[in-house]
């Protein structure tokens, strides 16, 4: 059922080139100053890393892209300086990944389109984080480190707001995991290494647009009410907030949503609308299955400077 979706960790899927001329605008005018070039690398150049590493190469930075799968390597030559066939758990290859960069972005998921074991979600995130940080203690010309993690971290609030400041206790395996994956790569932070954790709300954005998500429940009858809260963010977004991070060298956590908190039956109203579908009827006598909802508050990386490039939803 598309009222289960969970699409806050999809960062394995190819991207394509995007035309950032506004978003770089939008940079400019709320930057500090730093080095007009720089060496930097990115581990995971899935659909969020490929795109990064697009923008970054574009303007005249040296990037190091890795991916795990072969058949990805050919395309990342198109958009990096250099590409690297690895993991993170393997704790050489990660020290040499780091040797000479200025900045860090790490955007990991588990490989493939099934769903991870539990010790392959973990060994994804808990191992890499923990090779990570005994890399970054001898590499002191890393500066900068953004690590981009999920708003699952907060489990189920029952549409309830939440903040950075939220207690985070969550009770399924994977949100564990990644909580626990933050709280690991924080300990890199030290005067000289900045590391800044982005919680990412559901991704979109090209070839991910949310009729294809939303579109397959046209003209059906779905159980509930459909007043679950699900929060999104734009990859322009992801990809402006990456930048706003490094240049101005946030350290800590941050959400990273737009201000768009509707509800499920709001959105697919919505895709319907837009498209010309037939709408979605709700039975309320039966229940969803799909109770995860909270509203995620983008307050504190808005107080921080960063502007939306797409602050409402796009259908």
């Amino acid at each position: 059922m598309y009222d289960s979706i969970d699409k806050n960790n999809p960062f394995d899927e190819p991207s394509s080139a995007l035309d950032m001329d506004l978003l770089t605008k939008l940079i400019r005018q709320q930057t500090q100053s730093r080095p007009l070039f720089e060496n930097i690398a990115i581990l995971g150049c899935g659909y969020v890393g490929s795109a990064v590493a697009d923008y970054w190469q574009d303007r005249g930075h040296d990037v190091t892209g890795t991916t795990t799968s072969r058949e990805r390597v050919a395309a990342l030559s198109g958009m990096v300086s250099k590409v690297v066939l690895m993991k993170g758990d393997d704790l050489p290859a990660v020290q040499s990944l780091l040797a000479g960069q200025s900045t860090l972005l790490v955007s990991v998921a588990p490989t493939g389109f099934q769903a991870a074991t539990d010790a392959t979600y973990a060994d994804t995130y808990i191992t890499t984080t923990q090779n990570l940080v005994d890399a970054l203690a001898q590499a002191p010309n890393v500066k900068q480190i953004i690590y981009l993690s999920s708003c699952s971290v907060y489990g189920d609030r029952q549409g309830a707001w939440v903040d950075e400041t939220t207690r985070i206790d969550p009770l399924e395996h994977n949100s564990q995991v990644l909580h626990q994956s933050e709280q690991i790569i924080l300990q890199a932070a030290n005067h000289d290494q900045k590391v800044c954790v982005l919680r990412l709300g559901g991704i979109y954005g090209p070839e991910r647009e949310l009729v294809g998500m939303f579109g397959g429940m046209a003209g059906m009858t779905m159980p509930g009410k459909g007043d679950r809260f699900i929060n999104w963010i734009h990859r322009d977004d992801i990809i402006g907030a990456i930048e706003f991070a490094r240049l101005n060298e946030l350290e800590g956590i941050y959400n990273l949503v737009d201000d768009s908190q509707l509800t499920v039956k709001e959105q697919v109203k919505r895709v319907c609308s837009a498209y010309g579908l037939p709408p979605v009827q709700w039975d309320t006598s039966k229940l969803s299955l799909q109770r995860k909802s909270l509203q995620v508050s983008n307050q504190k990386i808005k107080a921080a400077g960063y502007d939306l490039i797409h602050p409402q939803l796009l259908v």
